[in-house]
């Protein structure tokens, strides 16, 4: 039969007209009968031989068969009876089937529209959307009567368009959906054959991208497209354990759609093939809302934010139990990780931090989910702190204004940490209020580190008032004293690499928020405005709290991470989440959430981060003075502490792997003046990149190695 279609239309003279073979086919409902043999597998085999015909039937015949009601009556029919039984014998060739309807609705989005309806289309839509009709259809002339005859249009094409589908006269047969190309292709997605399912993945996926606005609004209102994906998604979601480790989660980052299993090298873990199949199908949902049309875009990225986000993971991430908060926080950073749509991005950013960008007061009581995860950043868990830690590191490297604006910028505006009405204090002494300091004690006065006798001038300013680069370069790297430092010890120039590092992260960041039209220079400041009370925000203040215990931080036993300087500004999620969450991996995830905030290239944040020389407001602080009391509260426990340098180089050595760890009396003390150290170093070499000695950032070229 096939053969004498595709002979009889190439005989054709006329193209588009129906020759009596094809007649014969459409009016006798041969098609009809094959998917009725078909169905009922008589005889057996039946099923996979007329799923073979239709396919090469729509795809050989140049004529547009879709659009006659014989032919759209058994591909119904057929698209009823696939993807419905999971490990069908006849996946193979049902997901031919639909490949040929997809290639076909890509080359007509017309059709998209009319297969999707077919039979579950009501009387009312159809009047409503006469034009959703195939233009073979709409040449009847007779709306209220669609058998009757057809224009002659040529000697065989008559009778055959007489079968054509009005939509008009078609009653609802079920459910919206069921039985649709859209339900048969998902159960294909599900297929335990990786060719089928890929195969099913790359038809939907065509499917979801035609152009045609019509067919994306019927997509979207007249299929269970976007319920059915999100439906999957939340199930493998559920299906992941709840007693995954974080580091466990981590070892499968970039699982991709195309190949959802984890490499074979990689260590097995409990739940490994859950997650990854989990992790893969998100990838999927994030190409599927990438390469959609908008509107079929956007309603998919709301279901996902609507199921996943609003219905699973937010109970979760609230939960009482430090394990579901823990492993659903962590499974939230890698999805943030592997989250690239604009459409997606904006509905994540609108359940984290929710639409409320104005500046909180102190008083503000966790109402909100940021607040709640502020708050789990300085949890009694070490895990959980570290885990939202990462999740919120994992935040600010994406590229959505409302981010850094709702945590940090919007408590900056006006610039209220900055007193009013007062001179420029004289010298850097007087700037950290040093003998008003409760920690600046005369013993710590007596233990060396003694202000000048003389005060120094004060700090050079470049034109635009910002306090010059070598001056905050020099201030971060001498904070640390002397007695308190290592590195020289082992041979590390350190600061070199720091630049390295930071001029790439910088690059990127500065890329990142060009879009977003951010001022060049501070916003000036009014002398008689009248000091207003300045707060941080809930986000800079956990930080700072943090920070400020920095010596501190009560954990379990040391594990042997190295401690480069290539890994301070790039931490590996693999070493900040180790099954013992001692306080050294907790200060390593504190300063890296720092430095990612001191990257931006916003003049607010550059000068409350990084500009030492701030005359600050009565009552506040900033990043500076709170690493200056944490070096007075340090020079009060070195004297307390026998043979402080040797156990400090020994536990930088412990940490860099060059000797065996050992448990060490002051094991907390001596590594957050490790982390300190590098901190500082760091700071120095962002304010370097960002503000060079020699010009605008933009003409900075990375420096030689060795050479600063």
């Amino acid at each position: 039969m096939l053969d004498i279609l595709v002979y009889e239309e190439r005989q054709q003279a006329a193209a588009g007209e129906a020759g009596p073979c094809l007649e014969y086919l459409l009016q006798h409902k041969i098609l009809e009968t094959l998917c009725t043999l078909g169905k009922a597998e008589y005889p057996p085999g039946m099923r996979q031989q007329v799923l073979q015909f239709f396919s090469r039937v729509l795809a050989q015949v140049q004529h547009p068969l879709l659009h006659y009601l014989s032919v759209h009556r058994p591909v119904q029919k057929l698209l009823q009876l696939g993807g419905t039984v999971p490990g069908s014998l006849t996946e193979k060739e049902e997901v031919q089937f639909t490949t040929v309807l997809c290639s076909k609705i890509q080359q007509d989005p017309d059709l998209l529209t009319y297969i999707l309806e077919g039979k579950i289309v009501s009387r009312k839509k159809a009047s409503r959307e006469p034009s959703a009709l195939p233009r073979e259809a709409a040449s009847v002339k007779d709306k209220e009567h669609p058998h009757s005859k057809a224009p002659d249009r040529a000697s065989c094409g008559t009778r055959a368009l007489t079968t054509q589908l009005p939509a008009e006269t078609q009653e609802p047969d079920g459910g919206p959906g069921e039985g649709s190309l859209i339900t048969s292709l998902i159960g294909l997605c599900k297929s335990k054959k990786s060719r089928v399912a890929l195969k099913a993945q790359e038809n939907l996926l065509l499917l979801v991208s035609v152009a045609s606005p019509a067919a994306a609004t019927c997509l979207v209102q007249s299929s269970p497209c976007c319920p059915a994906i999100v439906e999957h998604l939340c199930r493998l979601y559920r299906s992941v354990p709840t007693f995954l480790d974080p580091a466990d989660i981590a070892t499968l980052e970039g699982i991709s759609w195309r190949l959802p299993s984890a490499p074979s090298d990689e260590a097995s873990f409990p739940g490994k093939e859950a997650l990854a199949a989990f992790l893969g199908w998100f990838d999927y949902c994030d190409h599927l809302v990438t390469e959609a049309h908008p509107v079929v875009a956007d309603a998919l990225a709301k279901a996902v934010a609507e199921k996943l986000f609003m219905e699973i993971l937010q109970p979760q991430l609230l939960h009482v139990s430090e394990q579901s908060v823990l492993t659903s926080t962590a499974l939230l950073t890698a999805i943030l990780r592997q989250l690239r749509p604009a459409a997606l991005l904006r509905e994540a950013v609108a359940f984290l931090l929710g639409p409320d960008q104005q500046a909180a007061a102190p008083e503000d009581s966790p109402r909100t989910l940021c607040s709640h995860l502020i708050g789990h950043c300085d949890h009694l868990s070490d895990e959980i702190s570290v885990a939202t830690l990462r999740l919120f590191e994992e935040l600010l490297q994406k590229p959505h204004e409302q981010i850094i604006r709702s945590l940090i910028l919007c408590n900056l505006e006006g610039r209220p940490y900055v007193a009013r009405g007062s001179p420029e204090p004289e010298s850097y002494e007087d700037t950290l209020d040093l003998e008003e300091d409760p920690y600046f004690t005369d013993g710590f006065l007596d233990s060396g580190f003694q202000p000048s006798t003389k005060p120094p001038p004060a700090p050079a300013t470049n034109s635009d008032g910002r306090t010059a680069v070598t001056e905050i370069v020099n201030s971060f790297l001498c904070l640390v004293p002397e007695e308190a430092k290592t590195s020289a010890f082992l041979e590390e120039t350190g600061y070199d690499t720091y630049v390295h590092d930071a001029y790439g992260l910088f690059q990127e960041c500065s890329s990142r928020v060009a879009p977003w039209g951010w001022p060049q220079s501070l916003t000036p400041l009014d002398p008689h405005e009248p000091e207003r009370p300045f707060f941080e925000g809930h986000f800079l203040q956990m930080l700072f709290d943090r920070m400020s215990r920095i010596l501190e931080q009560a954990g379990g036993p040391i594990s042997p991470l190295l401690y480069t300087p290539e890994h301070v500004l790039a931490l590996s999620l693999r070493e900040s989440m180790t099954h013992s969450h001692h306080p050294y991996s907790l200060n390593l995830q504190v300063t890296s959430v720092l430095s990612r905030l001191a990257l931006f290239p916003h003049p607010h944040i550059h000068e409350y981060l990084l500009d030492p020389y701030i005359n600050l407001a009565p009552g506040c602080r900033s990043l500076f003075s709170v690493l200056v009391r944490v070096i007075g509260d340090l020079m009060q426990r070195i004297q307390r502490v026998p043979q402080f340098p040797g156990k400090l180089l020994l536990v930088r050595k412990q940490l860099m792997g060059q000797v065996p760890g050992e448990q060490l009396d002051h094991q907390t003390l001596l590594q957050g003046v490790v982390v300190l150290e590098e901190f500082c170093k760091e700071l120095a070499a962002i304010a370097f990149v960002k503000f060079p000695p020699h010009g605008p950032h933009v003409h900075l070229s990375p420096p030689s190695e060795g050479h600063v």
